[in-house]
């Protein structure tokens, strides 16, 4: 039997609070969140939720900061109509890139966004695939990071032959998430090697592995510009590669990012629906989006009824 909980979304992404609210057979509680004419944000609780157990779903995608800021307001108006506890889901957690001064007089914009959060009166936060893991330590209130791998690891168990798959890391960083995944298709690991030797000198990409032959999966947390992927994609290629494809977790897409990928020689890209798709990402021939709703939604059960949500990460 599933916990008594209250289901709160913003406008960020309502096809996957609904899918969520379907997965738990709880209706998405009615939240009106309007704007005055100088776009200023009000929010509208249209149901009683003294002594409940809060979630508000809510991704931090673009507009980050209009979504941002919903994702306040409404947390203000649940604390002050006395929610009992008030858990964010927050599937994209926007501003994750700021999460070190890499050079100076700059900020630290994600301990920031986590402060605002915190101080807005939040409980807990529940979030997926942080683009640094060390973001859960910005919060000084519980935080469940959790990992879109199983998702991806039945589509591609269920679509590719496992024998001939390589999994590959687009640049260095990103080595301890591709392994991982490696590691849960027992598949060899490779390693895309940037570096541009002078300035002005365009990147060379070294390959660091055998992947001549080979089905070569590139895996990452956050596809913005596609860029390095359809870079990548290129170099895998003319290294022996049988064909390539990519699979990551939050698809912002911005700007030409969608026409880039159609027009490169990735054969896919899948993406989560932790961002809500635009209609080009919809109609791109050669991305695919599967949802997280199952994952989100069996973590706010569990949450709710205080079970452990430790196994969601195997």
């Amino acid at each position: 039997m599933k916990p008594s909980i209250k289901l709160v979304a913003g406008n960020s992404n309502r096809p996957l609070a609904e899918a969520i609210a379907s997965y738990l057979e709880a209706p998405l509680a009615t939240c009106q969140v309007k704007r005055f004419a100088d776009m200023e944000i009000f929010v509208d609780l249209q149901e009683n939720v003294r002594g409940e157990d809060v979630f508000v779903i809510q991704s931090t995608s673009f507009p980050a900061n209009d979504h941002l800021m919903e994702l306040l307001i409404i947390t203000d108006a649940l604390r002050r109509s006395s929610a009992r506890r008030i858990t964010a889901v927050i599937p994209y957690f926007g501003y994750a890139r700021q999460d070190r001064r890499a050079t100076g007089r700059t900020p630290i914009s994600a301990k920031l966004v986590a402060n605002l959060i915190t101080h807005a009166g939040v409980d807990r936060v529940l979030t997926l695939d942080l683009h640094a893991g060390q973001i859960q330590g910005f919060f000084d209130i519980p935080t469940d990071n959790l990992f879109a791998a199983p998702v991806m690891v039945r589509d591609i168990k269920e679509r590719m032959d496992l024998d001939n798959v390589m999994v590959v890391s687009p640049d260095v960083g990103g080595v301890v998430r591709a392994r991982a995944l490696a590691k849960r298709i027992d598949a060899p690991l490779a390693i895309v090697d940037k570096r541009r030797e002078r300035p002005g000198e365009s990147e060379v990409m070294n390959i660091i592995g055998n992947i001549e032959g080979r089905t070569c999966i590139l895996v990452d947390d956050i596809v913005d510009s596609g860029g390095t992927l359809c870079n990548a994609a290129e170099a895998l290629l003319a290294k022996g590669a049988k064909e390539v494809y990519a699979y990551c977790t939050h698809g912002v897409l911005s700007g030409g990012a969608v026409a880039r990928i159609t027009s490169s020689k990735l054969k896919e890209m899948v993406i989560t629906d932790s961002i809500q798709p635009t209609e080009a990402v919809k109609v791109a021939p050669n991305i695919r989006a599967i949802t997280i709703a199952p994952l989100m939604g069996e973590a706010i059960a569990r949450t709710a009824s205080e079970t452990s949500v430790s196994s969601l990460f195997d």
